[in-house]
């Protein structure tokens, strides 16, 4: 609608219509075949040529359309708008019969068809808005996306929380007597308790979990971003013990390891600055650093 010489190319993936989810009416197709015909059907109503291509791509979904020209000439825009805006209304009302034919069909014949099936004319104080919004009601995204995963709560609220739930689990059972094995000596390291979310969420307060609950997997995710001092596996959260994290590989490729090597000791060492008992690994083993003079 935008422009009488747009083109368009759309890669069909996520089930929705103009209003919600897409809900299906064609029992002998499958649900991806029926909403690839749906997609093409709105190319047709609003007068393109529609053209179907598959994709080289990895995926499932790999179905495309392209719309390069028009079905009519530009003097007939505003009956074309005209009938957007009676088929958006009809998508609406969830009246419109969906049609059994491929992308073959004649495009007269379908929009026509559609339309007088669907609903007929639009209501008055659409009809009187068609002409300057094309879908009251309509919210589109922000411009800028909200980054919602945990990454950009403050970093003093992050280090609350961080150390709120590694006391937890500290204090939640006796010190263990944990065995080195590398060296053979017996060395208390208290390595805490294990807990599940929901036990480490009823230990935080409401202000914390309703800023929380606003990021995406909200407690979780925050405590796998700060995967220096906690480990979660199964719906449990462990403090993370570094001597039984496996050494990194030989065969890794040239990048990662590169990366690796640049990252080390460059942050300091959580265990080293807050741990009762310190870090549980000596400062040439451990990846980061033990006070800031050996900071990179």
């Amino acid at each position: 609608r935008s422009s009488y010489s747009c083109c368009y190319f759309v890669l069909p993936c996520c089930f929705f219509d103009f209003h919600g989810k897409y809900s299906r009416r064609q029992s002998k197709k499958t649900q991806y075949r029926e909403y690839l015909d749906f997609i093409a059907q709105v190319g047709f109503v609003c007068g393109f040529h529609v053209e179907e291509d598959c994709l080289r791509i990895p995926s499932t979904k790999r179905v495309s359309f392209i719309g390069k020209s028009r079905t009519h000439a530009a003097a007939e825009r505003a009956r074309i708008d005209q009938q957007i805006t009676q088929f958006i209304n009809s998508r609406r009302a969830c009246a419109v019969a969906t049609c059994d034919r491929r992308l073959g069909f004649n495009h007269k014949d379908h929009c026509g068809g559609l339309c007088k099936e669907a609903g007929s004319e639009p209501p008055e104080d659409d009809a009187e808005t068609a002409n300057t919004v094309w879908m009251p009601g309509f919210q589109p995204r922000e411009k800028v996306e909200q980054i919602r995963n945990c990454a950009s709560l403050p970093r003093d609220f992050v280090d609350e929380v961080v150390l709120n739930v590694a006391n937890l689990l500290l204090n939640a059972a006796p010190q263990k007597s944990c065995s080195d094995k590398q060296s053979g000596n017996t060395n208390t390291w208290n390595q805490g308790e294990s807990l599940s979310l929901r036990e480490v969420a009823e230990h935080l307060n409401k202000e914390t979990l309703k800023k929380l609950k606003s990021e995406y997997g909200g407690l979780q995710t925050l405590l796998k971003n700060n995967h220096q001092v906690f480990e979660v596996l199964n719906g449990r959260v462990h403090i993370r013990d570094w001597r039984k994290e496996k050494p990194p590989s030989k065969t890794k490729p040239e990048v990662k390891r590169r990366l690796s090597a640049e990252a080390f000791k460059t942050r300091l060492c959580w265990f080293f600055v807050h741990h009762p008992d310190g870090c549980s690994l000596p400062s040439e083993a451990c990846p980061y650093a033990h006070g800031t003079e050996e900071l990179r």
